[in-house]
């Protein structure tokens, strides 16, 4: 006799399903994401305006110092000025004192910035885009010792340059002074990292296809891709020339060859000096007067200098 196999109905009670969550509204997570801002925001611009202040308070301070006259400097606060506003004699005064000498170290200036400068930004444009767009042997070991050369201070190479120029018989001329400026090792790396960069494989390779030569490639093909590297390496170079201190103080003794630092820093010592002229209003007028190229340099290329920095910064 069999039994019937006995069946047990289960009844489950599940939960209802739970609504989905509903994403919060795009204006309510653009509150919540702000609303950790402030601090942060607060901070940075605090410590952006203790840059600013320390940036340009030494510049505020020459520019009211040298409104003054020598008895104003003494009597007067530095961070404002006097009752007597004579900058326009201390201009005249600064490039009249001693025959003129100022005109002349400006001129000695200018010609190392051109010469060395100019000259160290063309070769940096020639072996950074050699480096960036030629395979030869030994291209790694080149790269590397150029990076090794950015790490070693100008300072610690202007003992072995004076040694090396004194036998040759250069010290005291202004050869001195530029050829050394022509190596920019920072710059000849920036032009390569920017050339490799700026200028396409495909379009150099199209431009020889059509029969161009290297220097017709190089001349109306790249340079005007380089242009942004270019002006910022001439900045760099620019920059580094004008405030050039020790290398002139070391390899220059004849005064007329003496560039805006070194002529200034005689003046200053010639002011420090017990039995001196009273002329300091004359080397902070000069300062002023030194530093108005440099910044109407950056003003006037300003947008090429700061996209030459940024090349290279961002991969695909």
């Amino acid at each position: 006799m069999s039994a019937a196999p006995a069946t047990t109905a289960r009844h489950t009670t599940d939960p209802p399903p739970r609504p989905a969550a509903r994403p919060l509204p795009r204006a309510s997570r653009r509150r919540t994401h702000r609303a950790g801002r402030p601090r942060r925001s607060a901070v940075l611009t605090l410590l952006t305006g203790l840059v600013v202040v320390y940036a340009l308070l030494p510049l505020a301070w020459l520019v009211i110092s040298a409104t003054k006259t020598p008895a104003g400097l003494a009597g007067s606060s530095g961070l404002w000025f006097d009752g007597d506003f004579a900058l326009w004699s201390n201009i005249a005064d600064t490039f009249t004192y001693d025959d003129g000498v100022y005109l002349r170290w400006l001129l000695n200036t200018l010609l190392y910035v051109v010469a060395g400068a100019g000259g160290a930004t063309f070769l940096a444009v020639l072996g950074g885009y050699a480096l960036a767009r030629f395979d030869f042997p030994g291209k790694r070991g080149v790269f590397a010792v150029v990076i090794g050369a950015v790490a070693v201070p100008g300072t610690a190479l202007a003992i072995p340059t004076f040694l090396m120029f004194s036998k040759l018989g250069l010290t005291d001329t202004p050869w001195a002074v530029i050829v050394p400026s022509l190596v920019s090792p920072f710059g000849l790396y920036l032009m390569t990292v920017f050339a490799a960069e700026a200028i396409p494989a495909e379009l150099l390779e199209a431009a020889r296809i059509d029969g161009a030569g290297e220097a017709r490639t190089f001349f109306r093909v790249s340079l005007p891709l380089l242009a942004p590297g270019i002006v910022t390496v001439l900045l760099f170079s620019m920059v580094a020339t004008w405030n050039n201190y020790f290398l002139p103080l070391i390899m220059l003794k004849d005064p007329d060859w003496y560039p805006l630092t070194l002529g200034l820093d005689s003046w200053n010592a010639q002011a420090a000096t017990a039995g001196g002229h009273a002329i300091p209003h004359l080397v902070l007028t000069g300062s002023l007067l030194t530093i108005l190229p440099l910044i109407a340099a950056f003003l006037m290329l300003q947008r090429y200098w700061q996209s030459g920095l940024a090349a290279g910064s961002v991969k695909e």
